[in-house]
């Protein structure tokens, strides 16, 4: 008979278990290896500080402009004419501050109607 651990067609067991082994680790390899390939090309790509300082110079402008649009739109607000009387009902019927019942006048050009609907909305 054969010793323990032996197999008569192929040769030792120890044999198949070494190749299944090195099989593993190739496999094991070339994984790492797809994965070493993503991270390296993320880690060369660089930034310029062109780029950074153009992109922080846009976002820096459109806040000035969106600053310049809001105080034009609260001058525009500030030329509508509003009635003390129209201000003193929305108070009372809302139940909101003064200044927003203002501000909610003025954006509807002092229509009462259309404030109080917007108000309820």
């Amino acid at each position: 008979m054969a010793d323990e651990g032996e197999d008569p067609v192929n040769g030792t067991s120890d044999e198949n278990s070494e190749k299944s082994q090195q099989k593993k680790q190739a496999k094991y390899d070339s994984g790492a290896a797809d994965l070493e390939k993503v991270t390296d090309y993320a880690e060369e790509k660089e930034i310029s500080t062109q780029d950074v300082a153009n992109a922080i110079s846009a976002i820096g402008d459109r806040r000035n402009q969106a600053a310049l649009e809001k105080q034009a739109r609260e001058k525009e607000l500030l030329k509508v004419l509003i009635k003390k009387e129209d201000v003193d009902l929305i108070v009372k019927e809302m139940e909101i501050s003064r200044s927003k019942a203002e501000r909610t006048l003025r954006e509807n050009h002092g229509n009462v109607v259309n404030a109080l609907i917007s108000l309820t909305n």
